[in-house]
Order: C-alpha cells, then structure tokens, then sequence
C-alpha cells in the first residue's frame, strides 16, 4: 500500500494538478518528489489521455513504474520505449493513449517524422529540469510540443536547486527554453514543509566519533596538501575569476567540473603542470573520503598504487615526466608514512639472531624476547604461521565501527525490553545505510565476522587478518611481476625446506584426506617456523627507509615485505590466502556433516536478527523504508538527503516509534562537507526565490511560419537587382538519425529551418541536393582517422556529390585550436628493447607519429574535391548551414535515403543477379556502390569497355584506377 501523502504534498498538488496550467517545481533532495510525480500521473492515467514521461533514466522509469503499480495503475500502467521497440509498434502505441516513458532522442525523431500525433498529446512531464539548455533534447521537444499543441500542459521537475544558480539568471533561461511562466519554489524552510514536519519528530541520537591519531595525522596532511595544490594553482592563472576554488568547494564531486569550465577557454595554453594540478585536486577528494570509509590495508593499497603511477608512466613504463607535486612535500610523505603505521610496522630484532637456530633454542630466544620488554605485544609464539618473522601487524580498525557494534548491542537490549509490549508498530530490522556499496560491503564484512569477546578495537579482527592476507598477496605477486616471474634467491634463506618425516601421516591411513591433509600442514608450518628464525637475518639487513623521500620509503617497504614473504616456504605462502577455517570446512564437506547442518544454518531469519546494509539512493530509498519499516535507522555516514526522508518517512507513519543513530567523525572533511552542502543548498533557494521575485516572465510568440504560408526567397541578385520568387516548400535540411545525439539538430530548427530526420548512408547533413556534409566532432574525428573510417566517408561523398563538405566542428567555449588535442594522437606503445636500442639514433617517437594536421593534409591530398569548414561551435555550424543552402534548391529525401544504401527501393526490377554479382567481385565495387554503377551503365561489357577516366568518375579516382588495371592488366596474379 502507498504510504499516505503529507501536507505540504497536497498542497503542491492542488497547484499544479490542473491540466490547462503549465510550471516548473523546485523541491528539496528528500522530501518525496517522486512520489508526487507518481500521484500526479495517476491523475491522468486514461486511454483517452497521451501522457509522455521524459528525461528519466532506466533506473527511474523501473522504479517509476513500480509505484505506480503499487497505487493501483497496473493496466496497463507506465509502458517504456526503448530502442528495440520498431516503429510500426510506437505508432500503435501513441495511438491507445496512456502513460509513456520515453528517451529524448527517440520522441524528437517520432515528432519530425509524425509518427506520435502532436496535436492529441495531453501534456508532457520533464525529469531534471536543471539540465535543460538551449542545446538540450528537451528544449528542442518543447519547441516542436509548442509548434503543434498549444493547450497540452507542460510540468517541469527538479531537486538539484544548486545546479540552477550559476551564469545570468539561470531560472530565467530554464523557464524560457520550457516555454514556462509560472515556478513553484519550496525548500525545507518552507513554511507549510516546517510546519508539517516538525509536527512528529524521530528520535535522533547524535554519535560524534573522534578519529584515531594516525588518522588525524592523515587528514589534516591530505587538507594540506589540497590547499598547497589550489594556492599553486591560483598563482598559475592570475587572470582568471578562480574566486570558487576553496577547500570547502573542493569537498564536492561538482568541484571537478568547476575548475574544468573556468579552465577551459585557455586548457590549450596551460602547461602539463597546471593540468596534472587539476587531476591532484580529484585525487587528494578521493583520499579523504578513502580515509574515512576504507579500511586501513585498502587505503594503504592505493596510496601505494598513487606512488607508482606518480613515479613511472602506465604506458610505456618509463619515468614520468610531469610528477605530482604534493607528493614531494613532507606532508605526503607524513600520509604515507602513517598509513603504513595502520597496517604494520617492520622489526629488526630478528636480525641480531644467528644464522643457525636449532630446535632446542627455541625456548630461549622466546624467553629472551620476554626479558627485552615485548610484554603486551604479540610475540612470536603467538603469530601466525603465514606471517613473515619480522612484520608485526597494527591492523587498526576504523573507529565507527567499534560505535556501531556499540549500537546495535544497544538495539538489541531495547528490542527485548519491548518485546512484552502488545502491538508495536514497525519492524525490529535494523536498517544501516552507508555512502557507497563499497562502504556498505565492508560494513556488512565487518559484522559478518565481529567478534563480541573481544576487547575494543579489536573485534573486527578476523576480518583484519583477512585483509592482511590479501595485503600480502597482493604485494607478492607484484613482487613476482616486477621480477618477470623468477624467484628470487635471498642469502640465508632457503630454497625448498628440509625433507622431514611425518609419522603421524604414516599411522593414520584409516582418516579421511581432508584430515591427513590437515595435520601434513600442522606439522609443515611447526617445522618452517623454526627454519624461518634461523634463515632470515641477511634478507632483513636493508637501510632503513629515508625519510626525506616518500618515494624511497614506499620502494624501500617494499623491498622489505619481499624478503620477508621470500623467507616464507611455499607451504606457509599458500597458508597467506588458505586459513584453518577452510580445512575446518573442507574436513566437513568431505564428511558429510554439513548436510545434517543445513536446515539450521539455512533459512529466513527473524526480523529482529536481521540487519540490513545499504548504499544511499535516490527516491527508491522511501520505497525501502515503506516495506521494510523499521523502528532503528543506524546512518553511519551523514546525508542529508535521507535526513527528510526519515522526516517524511516518521511522519507518513503515524504511531510508529522510530530511532535514528546519526554517526559523523568530529572536525573531518566528512562533517564539513555536511555542514557546507546545508549552507549551499539554503543559499541556493534563497538565490532563486530572489530571482523570482525580480524575473520578468519571457513572452513567447511562433515566429514560424505556419504550413502553407509562402516563403519570399531571393534566387540571384544579379538579374535586374534581384529576381525573387514565392515558394510554398520551407528550407530544409536532411540529417541523419544518429546525429540527433549532438546538439546541433536542436539548433538548426531553432534558426528556421525544417528538419527532416533519415536513415542516411552516405553524410550527416544533406543541405541541397549537390551538399552533402559529414560532421565531426573532435574526438569523432581522431577515433575516425584511426580506424579509417573517414576515408571511406570520404570516398562515397565524392562519388555520390559534386560538393561534398567535411565539417570540424569544436565544442563551445573550448580553445578552438587542434593545440587542445595533441596529445590524444600519441603512440603510447611500450617500446621493446630493439626500439630501445636505435631511440638515441633516429627521429623521436613523437616524430615518429604522424600528427592531426599531417593526416588531415594527406586527406586533402587524396580527395581534392573534399571541402573542410571549421567550426567554433554549434551556433556557428547553424549559421554556416543557412549561409551555404542561399539560392539553392531543396533537398530530396527520398534520393538522399536511396543515395549509396545497400537495398534502393526504386531499384530492382528486371535486375541481372548473375552480373550484379560478378560486378561486386571487381575491386573498388562493394555492396554500398554497385546499385550505383548498374544505374551508370547498361551491362558489364559496357564497363569494361570504359576508359579509365570514365571508370573513375564513377568509381573515384583510386577505386576506379584500381579497377581498370584489374579488368585491362596482363593477368597475373601476385600473392
């Protein structure tokens, strides 16, 4: 059953429920806009309404449609259009009427084509109406809405109020490209929300959990660093308006992009200084939010993949140029220093020990251990037998979680004292949400193997000894790749251990394998422990790491683990990643117990012994909290998005006791980062509840001229001062339907011209039947000349036009220079060592290479007839299309769909296949070119009687050549 809807819900619904009224509303993240979107296509939910849904991702559509069903809309509900959907069945469809959920692309080709009746459509709902821009699909769906249908209702929704407040008068431009008057403004400080709200609280308990010291250490070095790298990256670029870039802005994902657009009118002339400075500023966030939620060994992992990634280049392997420039401070070297304390820390006790330790010394080096003050520490005698002598592991765990199975004790204690209490509403689940599923894997790790008995701190033990084993894999194997496979042989150790009988295995024939097995490997590792002690002094005399170098000192760690993991034999290596637990369950899988355990084992678990471990969604976490309505909500992370949620969600349910545990790291990033999105988000209201106020509401006026209007067009102005003449048919423009993914259909429309979308198979853009345009996009046109597919553009352009155009078109207020991609047509091959070995006597590698502007030269060359037109951005491409359509005829569709296609429908009848094919078998002659030449010529024996110039004007000029030396050559075939 849908939860009921709140006050301020109804209230947004009686304003906008009416369909002769179209707006825009802004709501704040969390308090329940899609469930009145749901309600509100409710409303209109009718075979004789055409509701259209779109801008909604595939994740919103199924969830969407989920709601809907669960309010009863189940016949036929909310229907999806996709891509694999024919053409034939979205017609059939438009015309039973309904709810429809549709992507932008496809709605505006079905409108150009008239293939969805404009005219009988009820109204359209806009998803994130924040992203709608002159260039945006649905401002160019709204146009051609307007054009046709001008009573249909027009709701536009959003809960991204930060998105909508840079630039000059943001709402204002949204509100004009949706054809929209009226806008609906309600943050949570609204006045009915408040109200509404604050009616029934939840109980919240505010956990404030203090860091540990390394990791203190860590975050305020990572703070440091960021404002070192923005300070240097302020007195590169003195001349630019970088007023936004401050610490508290670069807590934010959106941070990234904000230097990207106020770098981007000069990313051409910035040096690889400046842009390695950009790509710090994502990976010192990165870090932060790491050091909160990742466990020691995986932070410590990807620092040390920072370190070789900075140090040497994933392509070629060599030294890195351009390194970073935090990481040569001492405040890098202070986080990599500290992270490797979380995890270990190495000992050299062992070094002072003689080579040749014998079984009965043991006990005494043990006793002397004692004397030399290792109490309270672990000693050997208690270390694992995987474990390298020499690494005595910290495994310091992540202080939240020691206060979260603090709180889940404390659930438990309340869920028995309640349990006499009759009919209390809600679920006793527990419900822990996390900011990643990252985070919540490792928390659901984290109380999978939580061990109640053991002291503070230490209850995620197991789960620790996991992760160092892993850690050690994982560095092993590096070690073994650095080395290219070959085992290392390390003075004072051992190559393989010593042949000792085990008599145990000899008298216990009648035990199953599994326990042979088990006590083999008992015994192997008693064995090696004591060989390791005596073999491990020469690999553990290495120089102590230098502290000036974090560079050094993280080769150097890993130099020692080797020794230390080389010390190991391979029984005790295979013991890094097989622990006793999985012989205790291999022993009994073999002997059959685990079958006899599988119904208690097995199972749907209580309510009240579940705990449930989720990432933080969108809307879709209401519908969670809806069904599994539960009366303890531990959010181990701050969001401030599920804050109202759990709001909307206590005061949905009356009656229902509901707790939350709110757990945040004092004075950390992540606290501030809480703090300032509240600041940004009230901020931006208030921006555009001024705006508001002070915006003059744009006056709409079809400046199209209708169907059947007559067009004064000038055909030369040469005769007489210019001869004019009355056409009925508009201008107009051919495009393909794959080019509807850029924005540059939007804009032809909106300057007047008619556009016509087709399946093309030779161009993008037909402008008249003699122009025929391919347009590329900058990254379209490298992967283009990589692949070769432009030549072949090129050559059917040629063939098929007398004009054919090829277009560079670069993005808006980017550099227009082909400076901006020159690194993108590198050779990032590995050179061997025979390329190696002549780099010091030939040309450079770069020189090597041939450039863009060399590959665009070489084009040229082969197709003299190819135009190229550069173009700053799609207004100017706009532009450009008009000028070059002036006093020339239209376009027809259906010779320019026919034009090079494999199947012309004009094209068939009394058609010789037997020469259609012995045509197809001459070179230059493809299945895209042959209807073409059996139009040019009446037989094969009129082909082949041609002279080359005349073959090549059908052909080209290298198809055509090659051809005619085949047909007219002396006949021998060379392999």
């Amino acid at each position: 059953m849908a939860a009921p809807l709140l006050a301020f819900h109804k209230e947004i619904l009686e304003k906008i429920h009416d369909p002769s009224t179209s707006e825009l509303l802004l709501l704040a993240r969390g308090l329940g806009l899609r469930r009145i979107v749901c309600t509100l296509m409710k409303i209109y939910d009718s075979p004789q309404n055409l509701v259209l849904l779109v801008n909604a991702t595939p994740e919103e559509e199924a969830a969407i449609g989920e709601e809907l069903g669960i309010m009863g809309c189940r016949k036929p509900g909310l229907r999806v259009i996709g891509y694999e959907m024919g053409k034939r069945d979205r017609q059939d469809l438009y015309k039973k009427g309904g709810l429809f959920s549709v992507t932008s692309r496809i709605l505006v080709v079905d409108m150009l084509q008239s293939d969805i009746p404009i005219e009988l459509i009820t109204g359209i709902l806009v998803l994130h109406a924040e992203r709608v821009t002159a260039l945006a699909l649905e401002a160019f769906i709204v146009r051609l809405y307007r054009e046709k249908n001008s009573t249909g209702f027009l709701k536009a929704f959003s809960d991204q109020p930060e998105y909508i407040t840079s630039g000059l008068s943001p709402l204002r431009n949204i509100m004009k490209e949706l054809h929209l008057r009226t806008v609906y403004i309600y943050p949570r400080f609204h006045e009915t929300v408040k109200a509404t709200l604050e009616n029934r609280k939840a109980d919240v308990i505010e956990l404030y959990q203090h860091m540990t010291e390394s990791m203190q250490t860590i975050h305020h070095a990572i703070v440091q660093c960021m404002t070192m790298t923005i300070s240097e990256l302020k007195r590169s670029h003195a001349t630019l308006e970088l007023d936004d870039l401050t610490i508290e802005n670069a807590y934010f994902k959106s941070f990234d992009a904000v230097v990207r657009r106020q770098l981007d009118p000069v990313w051409h002339k910035v040096g690889p200084r400046t842009k390695q400075l950009v790509s710090d500023l994502s990976t010192l966030r990165r870090l932060l939010t790491y050091l909160l939620s990742y466990d020691a060994f995986s932070f410590h992992e990807y620092l040390e993949t920072l370190v070789a990634c900075n140090t040497t280049s994933s392509f070629s392997g060599e030294k890195r140029l351009n390194q970073s420039p935090w990481m040569l401070t001492d405040a890098a070297n202070v986080i990599f220093q500290s992270a490797k304390r979380r995890c270990y820390t190495l000992s050299k006790k062992s070094a002072d020990r003689p080579d040749n330790v014998t079984a009965d010394d043991q006990d005494g080096w043990d006793a002397l251990d004692d004397i030399e003050g290792c109490r309270g520490q672990p000693t050997n005698k208690l270390k694992k037998a995987w474990l390298p002598e020499g690494l005595d592991p910290v495994s310091e765990e992540l202080p939240k979680w020691e206060l979260l199975a603090d709180v889940l004790q404390e659930v438990e204690e309340e869920i028995l004292r309640h349990e006499s209490l009759p009919n209390t509403r809600g679920s006793n689940t527990v419900l822990v949400m996390t900011s990643s599923s990252r985070a919540s894997a490792l928390v659901g790790e984290f109380l999978s193997d939580m061990d109640l008995d053991a002291p503070k701190g230490k209850r995620g033990r197991k789960m620790m000894e996991r992760k160092l084993r892993e850690y050690l894999f994982w560095k092993s194997k590096l070690a073994t790749q650095s080395r290219g496979g070959k085992v290392p042989s390390h003075a004072g150790v051992k190559s393989k251990p010593d042949a000792t009988p085990i008599s145990s295995v000899e008298g216990s024939k009648n035990q199953s394998l599994a326990l042979r097995r088990k006590e083999e490997m008992k015994q192997i590792r008693g064995a090696n422990r004591r060989r390791v002690r005596g073999g491990a002094p020469s690999a553990m005399n290495k120089p102590l790491p230098d502290a000036h170098s974090e560079h050094m000192a993280m080769n150097d760690d890993g130099e020692e683990i080797e020794a230390l993991i080389a010390t190991q034999v391979s029984s005790s290596l295979n013991d890094i990643l097989v622990g006793d637990s999985d012989f205790g369950l291999l022993e009994r899988i073999v002997s059959g117990q685990l079958q006899d355990d599988f119904d208690t084992r097995y199972g749907l678990l209580a309510s009240e012994q579940a705990v449930v471990v989720r990432a933080y969604s969108d809307d879709s976490d209401d519908r969670v909290l809806a069904e599994l309505q539960p009366r303890f909500i531990v959010m181990f992370e701050p969001s401030l998005e599920f804050v109202r949620r759990v709001e909307v969600y206590k005061n949905s349910h009356p009656g229902l006791a509901v707790r939350v545990y709110f757990m945040i790291y004092q004075l950390s990033s992540e606290e501030h980062k809480y703090l300032a999105a509240l600041r940004h988000e009230k901020d931006s209201f208030e921006r555009l509840i001024k705006e508001r106020g002070t915006m003059l509401n744009p006056v709409f006026e079809d400046q199209r001229p209708k169907t059947g209007d007559q067009f004064i067009r000038t055909i030369s102005t040469r005769l007489a001062g210019g001869r004019k003449e009355l056409s009925a048919q508009p201008s107009q423009v051919i495009v393909d339907i794959r080019e509807f993914r850029s924005t540059l259909p939007s804009l032809l429309h909106a300057s007047g011209l008619q556009v016509i979308p087709a399946t093309l198979t030779v161009g993008d853009y037909i402008l008249t039947p003699e122009i025929c345009v391919e347009r590329k996009s900058i990254p379209d046109l490298v992967s283009s000349f990589n692949s070769g597919r432009l030549y072949t553009q090129c050559e059917l352009m040629s063939v098929h036009y007398k004009q054919p155009i090829l277009l560079i078109e670069f993005e808006e207020n980017k550099a227009f220079s082909l400076e901006l991609i020159a690194e993108t047509t590198k050779s990032y091959a590995r050179p061997t060592a025979k390329t190696a070995s002549k780099s010091n006597t030939g040309p450079s590698e770069t020189d090597r290479v041939p450039s863009l502007q060399s590959k665009i030269v070489l084009l040229t060359l082969h197709f003299p007839r190819v135009r190229i037109i550069w173009s700053s951005s799609p207004y100017a491409t706009a532009d450009i299309f008009n000028d070059l359509k002036a006093n020339s005829p239209e376009p027809d569709p259906s010779r320019a769909i026919a034009i090079g296609a494999e199947e012309d429908p004009d094209v068939g009848a009394g058609v010789n296949t037997a020469a259609e094919d012995l045509l197809r078998c001459l070179p230059g002659i493809s299945t895209k070119n042959v209807k073409y030449v059996m139009s040019k010529v009446n037989s094969v024996r009129e082909f082949c009687e041609m002279t080359r110039e005349e073959i090549q004007g059908i052909l080209g000029v290298e198809p055509g050549n090659r051809c005619w030396e085949f047909m007219h050559g002396n006949g021998n075939m060379r392999s």
